[in-house]
């Protein structure tokens, strides 16, 4: 029996420490890289903080302050190597004693009250003296602590290549002594627009995820929130700030439709068949807000009108009573700001909501024909869906078909394939 209470309690305690990792393993990070200076250090750090608190958490107990008590034991454990550290240089001796002052005076960092240790690193994934895809694939997984593999798929690329360009990145900011900090307020406009678009793209990781069992990882998606509300708490209101509110406004009213975008059993369900009573109505109302103080300041960008597209939706009592010409107005808006494929497909379906499935067809297949959007499988599901409409079965089947095979997320495969047995049902088609 005190075997088995042992053994209970050993795994209580396990889960703790695995629940701790999960909900503060990048915190952690974040910190142990500002007191070390080095990516690969902290991350070691870090681990060997873990390691020692498996260890010692069963016989002294888990710690009033898991974080706290990780972050000094992955800060001393950095210390120690420099110390043993053969290859001791000057500069190491300097980043080693003034972790030791640290350590022994606990002098308060006076910008903490205003920044956070996540939103430094953020600032320094996206270094302009990285190369654009760097900062993303860096911020995606050190920030955020997505596996090589989930951004790899992101970006469409090799693992091994992906692994490469995280390493170069970090290098680079060795090498190049980029500073682990939020830049003055001199340079943070110039700045701004990288982090925006990593926060977003993580915000998008979470909202509808590239791979894996689950349509969402609200995990991620909560964190892209928590720092798009600490970026608007940071800035001036200087001409930088707008899209700073457009961008968390944005994410508020995607993030607002959660509970109702997928099915009990985990599945996707299409905005018109969502039940929008389980719309969270408060996140509603703060984006609404901040689209609205954006859209005033009259230097609002692609966030803002992104967003001002998902405030006409929230506002819908129904996709059927659902302001379509305000929406394709929008995107007409959207298109002269930032042409692409995408914003062309998107329009595309408003338009097949305003004046019918036929006209908005005959778009998404010139966008088609043109090679754009060969391998995107939400523009063959687009595709597909509006064939299904007009009654064009067998085009509707070859365009799911095509969809399911460009598409790695379980639940929304799931989706596509009972939609290709629902077509098998409605027999052949013209």
């Amino acid at each position: 029996m005190n075997h088995t209470v042992a053994a209970d309690a050993d795994e209580t305690l396990r889960s703790a420490i695995e629940a701790v990792y999960r909900s503060d393993s990048r915190r952690i990070l974040a910190t142990l890289i500002r007191l070390l200076g080095d990516f690969d250090a902290a991350e070691e750090a870090m681990q060997q903080a873990f390691s020692a608190a498996l260890e010692q958490w069963p016989r002294d107990g888990v710690p009033g302050n898991p974080r706290a008590w990780l972050v000094s034991a992955g800060r001393f454990n950095g210390i120690d190597k420099i110390r043993r550290s053969a290859r001791f240089r000057a500069s190491e001796a300097q980043i080693g004693l003034q972790i030791e002052l640290d350590a022994t005076h606990g002098a308060p960092d006076p910008d903490e009250t205003l920044e956070d240790d996540r939103l430094r690193l953020i600032f320094t994934c996206c270094h302009p003296a990285l190369a654009p895809d760097a900062q993303v694939a860096l911020t995606l997984r050190e920030v955020c602590g997505l596996t090589t593999e989930e951004i790899a798929q992101a970006f469409l690329t090799a693992p091994s290549a992906l692994a490469q360009r995280i390493v170069r990145a970090k290098a680079k900011i060795r090498d190049a002594g980029i500073p682990y900090q939020v830049p003055d307020k001199t340079e943070l406009g110039q700045r701004l627009d990288s982090v925006l678009r990593v926060i977003y793209l993580v915000f998008n990781e979470g909202y509808a995820a590239s791979s894996g069992d689950t349509v969402t990882r609200h995990d991620l998606s909560g964190e892209a929130i928590r720092l798009g509300r600490l970026l608007l708490e940071l800035l001036p209101e200087a001409d930088a700030a707008p899209e700073a509110n457009g961008l968390l406004a944005l994410m508020l009213l995607h993030e607002s439709r959660r509970a109702a975008r997928t099915s009990a059993t985990g599945d996707p369900v299409l905005m018109e068949d969502q039940d929008r009573s389980r719309w969270d109505r408060d996140m509603i109302a703060d984006g609404s807000a901040l689209v609205e103080r954006a859209l005033a300041s009259r230097r609002f960008g692609v966030y803002t009108v992104q967003a001002a597209i998902s405030a006409v939706h929230a506002e819908a009592p129904s996709a059927q009573a659902t302001d379509w010409a305000q929406i394709v107005g929008l995107y007409d808006v959207l298109a002269g700001l930032q042409p692409s494929p995408v914003v062309e497909l998107n329009r595309a379906v408003a338009i097949a909501m305003r004046d019918g499935p036929a006209a908005g067809l005959e778009l998404i297949e010139a966008v088609l024909a043109r090679g754009d959007l060969a391998d995107y499988r939400l523009a063959h599901a687009a595709r597909a869906d509006l064939c299904r409409r007009l009654g064009r079965i067998d085009a509707a089947r070859a365009a799911y078909r095509r969809a399911l095979a460009l598409t790695q997320q379980a639940p929304e495969r799931r989706f596509l394939e009972r939609r290709l047995r629902e077509l098998a049902e409605t027999g052949p088609g013209h």
